[in-house]
């Protein structure tokens, strides 16, 4: 009955007051931040009341979330965890592949801050061949998309649903953020791109006087626009059990080439890179982006069978740009890498 209440905006979680709290536990340096964003030299206490984030001595729940120095002390799930994995999916025991795994569970204009510094320095960047026939570096994703997509997720996630955070898991192939709380009210999977209903009102205008507006206010539309202006596919949203809302951005890393120092140009030289056939270069680009590559895999990447990937991996390998890896010409762990590297 409350869900549903809180889902038809009768009444809103984060406007009930957190009895727990006082103004004590408010952070001095967001709260400098905000009344800097506001231009008043008013009183800490006078800015909250008179914003609503303070009732009777008491923060609400916005209050909590948006100033208070720990809002995990009221809210334990009230928190962003980001987790960068080498792989595709994630694996356990002793397979566990977690390369870096952070936490964020501050004040929400701390927790955004924290969360897309930690993001943006585990991104990379990657080349493609131009139509030029010229190698191009281009970002994982766009900023603007990931970014949105971070701030979607801590401005409308259903902070009354406990026992579950925001969840940001990087794989090699594609970025996904998982929010709390199905789609609020009107908005589908369907409408979204054009639907604005925001769970938590206040919290999100308070994000907006904090300088986000431009990410607030272009919304949905606009990842689905960056995304197609770096040649990477839609963004996919989707509803996990129907408990939650998942944005997907795909980096299209089986296309693409990880940037290694410089380019590959330099690695190999103009005039031998110039040299290669399309089957060999679709081998360079994947080794590039894999760091390694066995005939099938490189079969499968083409659409083609081994009898065509074989001959340009060993192709590659004669030119001096590969090295085969294995005991025997039937040994199934046999696999190619760039020169010099294992």
């Amino acid at each position: 009955m409350l869900a549903l209440e809180y889902d038809k905006n009768q009444r809103r979680y984060e406007d009930e007051v957190q009895e727990r709290s006082s103004i004590g536990d408010v952070d001095p340096e967001v709260m400098a931040r905000y009344k800097a964003e506001l231009g008043t030299e008013a009183s800490d206490e006078q800015v909250l009341r008179s914003r609503g984030f303070l009732q009777d001595g008491h923060l609400t729940n916005a209050g909590v979330l948006l100033f208070s120095e720990s809002p995990a002390r009221f809210m334990p799930w009230a928190r962003v965890r980001v987790i960068r994995l080498d792989g595709s999916k994630m694996e356990t025991g002793r397979r566990l592949n977690i390369v870096k795994d952070r936490t964020f569970d501050g004040p929400l204009p701390k927790t955004i801050d924290g969360a897309k510094e930690f993001i943006s320095s585990q991104l990379r960047e990657f080349q493609y061949l131009g139509d030029d026939g010229r190698f191009k570096v281009i970002p994982e994703y766009p900023e603007f998309a990931w970014f949105e997509g971070l701030v979607n997720a801590v401005t409308h996630r259903d902070y009354a649903m406990s026992g579950d955070h925001i969840r940001v898991m990087m794989y090699d192939d594609r970025l996904e953020i998982t929010s709390p709380g199905k789609l609020p009210n009107i908005v589908t999977l369907e409408n979204m791109k054009y639907t604005r209903w925001s769970r938590n009102p206040t919290i999100a205008r308070t994000l907006v006087e904090f300088g986000w507006v431009r990410e607030l206010n272009e919304g949905v539309q606009r990842i689905y626009d960056e995304m197609v202006s770096f040649f990477l596919r839609e963004p996919t949203f989707s509803e996990p059990n129907g408990a939650s809302v998942r944005l997907t951005l795909e980096n299209s890393a089986t296309s693409r080439v990880l940037r290694r120092g410089d380019t590959i140009a330099s690695d190999i030289g103009k005039d031998a890179l110039g040299a290669l056939g399309e089957y060999e270069l679709a081998a360079l680009q994947y080794v590039y982006g894999r760091g390694r590559v066995t005939a099938r895999e490189l079969a499968d990447h083409l659409g083609r069978s081994v009898k065509v990937s074989r001959p340009a991996l060993k192709s590659l390998v004669k030119k001096g740009i590969l090295d085969w890896h294995g005991n025997s010409a039937h040994d199934p762990s046999q696999y190619y890498s760039l020169h010099g590297s294992k």
